[in-house]
């Protein structure tokens, strides 16, 4: 242990003296409180500190202890259903202890280090494990199984392998060289696990979300981000996403979020039914809570928290899912601990490490073949969807662009889509993804040959409509030709009764993709049809008075299972009514 003494004290940032020997990212207890913070900068003796707790009261002078050992984050069994702080701290065991509001100086240990996992080793004495191997198999939930594995950097012959109740501090396997393994781990948060090798993103993060699927697609181990003003629904989008898509384990990180948002999530997600087990979604979920109201270093180190778990569940070779709401209270915290360093600002008074920081962070995510050579390779995969909340709705401002300039997808929301009840109210004007020619192969070969070239048609639609509105709010609707109006109507059919989604309904709230191709065809095959039926002398009232029409608007209600089969139907009929009109 290195001990200093206090010399200046700005906010959350602390400088000591007589802190020769610690390291950059050292953990040090601040103060008579023993406030938990983390060196972020060494100039000879001297240690900047920035410290996760609120640092009133704290007086020149006082003693600083350095652990010597950077933040340290606990990875086994009894992650999930479980609510963290931003430095992993248990929230529902801090409030039994000490009521509502966090005291200053608690500490909580990440994992209860009281109950006991029956565990079920899969090697025995002898066996030679290197980083990465499975040790054995631990049923974390109903739902998942965690598998207790090597620790990075370790391995060597077993000479003893247990098996049956262990707390997670107990030893379960020793290697002839005194290697002990237990039931969890320790890593440092800010350091990325390692992989074997990372993996073309090649196939879809399927979400069940019509426009998101099929217009601007994100890959598996890909990540996206969601700018928005305020109450355009970057939230209600993003637990969504945590509920239906298609992902083994939800990691939702509230950063610096409204108290009462954080609370909803805390209150509806226990609530919520896993429709993929009939189990409680947070079987296989973890929150972590750090709303704006809590000390500001501790959001930073928030993010960092969510991804390091990620990366613990896919080294097991699950599909993990990370919802980072909102990355501009992460950038934010990131200006005011620069700011209290006196660090020369960047735009709008961000740090000029802003864009790097990002990177570092997304970067993190991916499809990977991941360590172990026990057999055959595991592959897992995080797909971070990141809320971004630009001030005033303004996405020029530095973290909308340091955001975008790195993301595979963008998904604009647009506030007046919001004000119109729209939802999801993602511009499909302004949005666009990277991923689309990457995971086209996986739905030619899945879904169908011509889904690229449907929804290539679709978008083109919908910008002949935005270009056709111009001179609509100039002369009116009545004096377009009928070829064009009948684009505006088709356009509206495509935002009415394919891209608007409802999140509330039991059978629309997910929709497969294969629906999804069969109601995109529909509506561009009636569109096909009534530029045939035009061209030969059809008037534009008579192909939009066809009985089926009520159909289209009505195939949203079509469950996932009957959609194909209906849906076929529907464009057989479609091509039959419309034929019909037609006067040779």
């Amino acid at each position: 242990m290195i001990e200093g003494t206090i010399t200046k004290v700005s906010g959350p940032v602390v400088e000591a003296q007589g802190m020769s020997g610690s390291r950059m990212y050292d953990v040090t207890f601040v103060g008579k409180l023993k406030l938990i913070g983390e060196i972020i900068r060494l100039a000879g003796g001297n240690a900047i500190i920035q410290v996760y707790e609120d640092t009133s009261g704290l007086e020149v002078g006082e003693t600083v202890t350095c652990t010597e050992q950077p933040l340290l984050l606990e990875l086994g069994p009894g992650m999930l259903s479980s609510i963290y702080d931003g430095v992993q701290r248990r929230l529902p065991d801090l409030a039994e202890t000490y009521g509502d509001y966090i005291t200053r100086g608690t500490v909580a240990d990440p994992l209860d280090h009281e109950r006991k996992w029956e565990f079920v080793p899969v090697v025995a004495a002898g066996d030679v494990v290197a980083q990465g191997d499975i040790l054995g198999e631990v049923q974390e939930t109903e739902v998942i199984k965690h598998l207790i594995m090597v620790p990075p950097g370790k391995g060597g012959t077993l000479s003893e392998v247990k098996s049956g109740e262990f707390k997670v501090t107990d030893v379960i396997a020793v290697t002839e060289d005194g290697t002990e393994f237990m039931l969890v781990q320790k890593w440092p948060a800010r350091v990325p696990r390692p992989v074997v090798r990372k993996m073309d993103p090649n196939l879809p993060f399927i979400t069940g979300t019509r426009i998101l699927d099929t217009f601007f697609p994100v890959a598996q181990g890909g990540y996206s981000i969601i700018p928005g003003g305020f109450g355009t629904g970057k939230t209600v989008t993003e637990q969504t996403l945590a509920k239906w898509a298609q992902a083994d384990i939800v990691i939702y990180v509230g950063c610096g979020e409204r108290g009462n948002e954080m609370t909803e999530v805390l209150s509806e997600f226990p609530a919520l039914e896993d429709v993929r087990t009939g189990q409680p979604l947070m079987k296989r979920t973890i929150l972590i809570a750090n709303t704006s109201n809590m000390p500001v270093a501790a959001r930073e180190a928030s993010i960092y928290t969510g991804i390091t778990m990620a990366e613990y569940y896919r080294d097991m070779g699950y599909d993990v899912a990370m919802m980072a709401d909102s990355t501009s209270r992460w950038g934010e915290a990131l200006r005011e601990v620069s700011g209290r360093l006196e660090e020369m600002p960047g735009e709008e008074g961000y740090p000029a490490y802003l864009a790097t920081r990002i990177a570092d962070f997304y970067e993190r995510a991916g499809r990977a073949v991941v360590l172990g050579s026990d057999g055959e390779e595991r592959i897992g995969s995080i797909t971070v969807v990141g809320a971004v909340s630009p001030p005033g709705g303004d996405f020029s401002e530095p973290m909308t662009q340091n955001s975008l300039r790195i993301s595979g997808a963008f998904w604009a929301l647009d506030t007046s889509l919001a004000h119109r009840r729209h939802f999801p109210a993602i511009s499909w004007l302004g949005s666009y993804s990277l991923y689309l020619d990457q995971v086209e192969d996986w739905y030619s070969n899945n879904v169908s040959m011509d889904w690229k070239q449907l929804r290539d048609k679709a978008m083109s639609i919908l910008q002949k409509e935005a270009e056709l509105q111009e001179i609509v709010q100039l002369v009116g609707p009545d004096a377009l030709p009928e070829f064009s109006r009948a684009t505006l109507e088709v356009s509206r059919m495509l935002r009415e009764d394919y891209l608007q989604q409802f999140a509330f309904s039991d059978i629309d709230a997910f929709c497969s993709p294969l629906k999804q191709y069969h109601m995109l065809k529909v509506i561009i095959g009636y569109y096909d049809l009534m530029q045939e039926v035009l061209v030969k002398g059809v008037t534009l009232k008579e192909a939009l008075d066809v009985p089926f029409r009520t159909r289209i608007g009505r195939m949203k209600d079509i469950p996932n299972d009957d959609a194909v089969e209906q849906l076929e139907a529907l464009e057989v009929e479609m091509g039959t009514e419309l034929r019909k009109l037609i006067k040779y």
